[in-house]
């Protein structure tokens, strides 16, 4: 009898056994195989209905998921204030998931390898498992804000970061959506949606502020301006032919200084000067005097040309060509030519500058938590490069300031601090619209905030009137 008991025991043990293996093997080991397999449309429901942890800001949740209404699927994405972050969250939907949504997939799913335990109590108690929390790093005031001085019918975008952390603390865009029309969970009526926002040529599922790259115009000009001053050949006070047009080697090609500007007023300056009033012809002949590389070295070293740039939604490559011609190089260090930049990263150029020549990381999440708050993850502030000496950045924040004191940017003074900016306009062909930048920070002698505000294809008037007014209500609002 005793043997009966012991043979029924051991064999209890190794059912048990085997049966902890198998479930530990569907669980690690070929859970991904599983899901994948497209004749798997049970799993296909249970994902695309299963209660994904929250996105949110300030601790109210953006993106949530809520009990559905459709039968076939348990939960429902549900998206609060879809047109101030739809470009951030992007959407999880039945056919795709985009944005943050894609990129943090496994957290908010609960299926990253922090989360394995979780997983592993659910089958065990039969309670459906929450996915994990995402914490952004944005202040919703300063979002609001930004949303709303960007004129309806404009496009255009605003960044507000953190110059110590580089924590964006605000990236809003026009035109946006409502991301709610593509987490339906009926297909016939994604496809309807979807096909009526794309109809939009403007239409962009990720912010224009890290997906669309223009010529940046003349704030490209703080590129040339670190290259400058690193050959040692230039100083703030060193005095430069400023001529009113010159004609661009080997070509009739006439490059002319901004008309409706004073450069005129002085055909010679000092680089002071010529910053403040945004001169170009003196910035195209020290281009061409320092060489291609030069000034493709400093481009790149602030991340041109580099295509691998997270924050952690996928951010466009900025391009600054190659084998240049000395007229294409000319118009390039204008910031025209085939020059292109995101505004995030012109804000990342003058965010450096601020920090005394350290680029920060920039991000979007601040923490990520499980479906029980416990930490599983925290961005800690994260050095990219030292992309010049804290000598040089500090030459180029007085230029900056003299912008505002005295320059293009005067609209955006204020007397509660210095701010030190630099406007841009770059022409687009042969059109009348231009798209019209300005990246600066605050206050200049503590930079706290980096601001970027840029409107593409919009007239030179108007776009002028937002630019300045704009970053300096965004920088008031992020300081006080």
């Amino acid at each position: 009898m005793n043997n009966a008991i012991r043979h029924t025991w051991v064999v209890s043990v190794g059912l048990f056994i085997t049966l902890f293996a198998a479930l530990s093997i569907i669980q690690v080991g070929v859970t991904d195989e599983l899901n994948a397999n497209p004749n798997n449309v049970r799993q296909l429901y249970e994902d695309r209905g299963a209660p994904r942890g929250a996105i949110t800001v300030d601790g109210s949740a953006i993106a949530e998921s809520v009990p559905s209404d459709n039968s076939s699927f348990d939960y429902q994405r549900v998206y609060n204030a879809p047109e101030l972050y739809s470009g951030i969250t992007g959407t999880y939907s039945i056919a795709n998931a985009t944005g943050l949504e894609r990129t943090l997939n496994e957290y908010l799913s609960g299926q990253s390898d922090s989360q394995f335990f979780d997983r592993i109590a659910s089958v065990f108690t039969g309670d459906t498992m929450d996915g994990g929390q995402v914490e952004l790093t944005l202040d919703a005031d300063l979002q609001q804000l930004a949303y709303d001085q960007i004129p309806d019918g404009t496009r255009g975008s605003i960044i507000v970061s953190e110059i110590a952390t580089g924590d964006i603390k605000a990236m809003a865009s026009k035109p946006s959506y409502d991301n709610n029309k593509l987490a339906v969970q009926d297909s016939s009526k994604l496809v309807e949606n979807q096909e009526a926002l794309e109809a939009d040529e403007d239409f962009r599922y990720t912010s224009r502020a890290i997906s669309t790259t223009i010529a940046p115009g003349s704030t490209f000009k703080l590129i040339d301006l670190v290259a400058m001053l690193e050959s040692g050949d230039y100083e703030p006070d060193t005095v430069l032919e400023n001529p009113n047009s010159i004609t661009l080697p080997e070509s009739s090609t006439e490059l002319q200084n901004f008309d409706r500007g004073i450069c005129a007023q002085r055909p010679q300056a000092e680089l002071s000067w010529i910053v403040a009033q945004s001169c170009n012809t003196p910035f195209a002949e020290a281009a061409m005097e320092l060489g291609e590389d030069a000034i493709r070295d400093s481009a790149e070293a602030f991340g041109w040309n580099s295509g691998d740039l997270e924050i952690p939604l996928e951010v466009a490559t900025s391009a600054f060509p190659e084998d240049l011609s000395d007229a294409a190089l000319a118009q390039s260090a204008i910031g025209q030519q085939s020059v292109t930049a995101t505004p995030l990263q012109m804000n990342m150029v003058t965010s450096a500058i601020a920090n005394g020549g350290t680029l920060m990381q920039p991000t979007l999440v601040d923490a990520i938590r499980g479906s029980d708050l416990q930490l599983l993850s925290t961005t800690e502030p994260e050095v990219l490069s030292e992309v010049t000496s804290e000598d040089i950045a500090d030459e180029i924040t007085e230029m900056m300031v003299g912008v505002v004191e005295s320059g293009t940017g005067t609209r955006a003074q204020t007397g509660s601090f210095d701010v030190a900016a630099k406007t841009g306009t770059a022409e687009i062909g042969d059109s009348e619209e231009v798209n019209s930048w300005i990246t600066g920070f605050a206050p200049a002698d503590d930079p706290q905030y980096a601001v970027t505000v840029a409107y593409e294809r919009i007239d030179y008037d108007t776009g002028s009137s937002l630019t300045a007014p704009g970053l300096l209500t965004m920088l008031e609002a992020a300081i006080e």
